[in-house]
């Protein structure tokens, strides 16, 4: 991930208050829990992995850049991103924290899919291969973290996924997996069964 963890669009960010949005709590409770998993962390330095939820319309809260070391977050630690363009791979944000550098593909599949309320983005080396063995939708290799054509991609493979939630493999994003789905609760629930299968428990 040698890479990865830097904004590479370009933003117009305004400070402002952090916006208390409904189930931001919940949201954040599953990021907790995702740190714990080693889903959402640090590496070299880098922070990996963050959490959104839709506030209205194409609006969502999201974690903020570099915030995967903190063990827990607090509402300061997220950012409204108010509205993004894919095709110049800008955003327009406010909130006390720019947005994470992974915002444009949780845009991407909220726009793909207006029943997802909640997208979390992990790392997780044997889920990732797992995901790839196993065939689950995924983006193009030559699709860069941070891209117009991942976020691209990542809406396409949401897009074409029934009932509103499911799991893609971003495969030019080396470990990097997203989750949506209807509500916080249904997307933590499909990254947990994975783990679950991928991770198994020794004791």
């Amino acid at each position: 991930m040698a890479d990865e963890g830097y904004v590479k669009y370009s933003a117009r960010h305004s400070e402002a208050p952090a916006v208390e949005a409904p189930h931001w709590a919940e949201l954040n409770d599953a990021r907790t829990r995702l740190r714990e998993l080693g889903l959402v962390g640090v590496s070299r330095g880098i922070g990996f992995g963050n959490v959104s939820i839709r506030v209205k319309g194409e609006e969502f809260l999201i974690s903020g850049t570099a915030t995967g070391a903190a063990p827990v977050l607090s509402l300061n630690e997220y950012c409204l991103v108010t509205s993004f363009n894919i095709g110049e791979n800008s955003i327009v944000s406010c909130g006390p924290i720019r947005a994470s550098a992974e915002s444009m593909t949780h845009g991407a599949v909220y726009r793909a899919v207006p029943a997802a309320n909640c997208v979390i983005h992990i790392h997780s080396r044997p889920i990732f291969d797992r995901m790839l063995r196993d065939r689950y939708p995924a983006t193009p290799a030559e699709a860069e973290y941070g891209t117009p054509e991942i976020a691209e991609a990542a809406g396409a493979c949401a897009a074409a996924q029934e009932g509103g939630e499911g799991l893609i493999v971003l495969a030019g994003h080396d470990e990097g997996v997203i989750a949506f789905g209807a509500s916080v609760g249904r997307t933590f629930a499909l990254l947990e069964e994975l783990y679950n299968r991928a991770c198994p428990r020794t004791n």
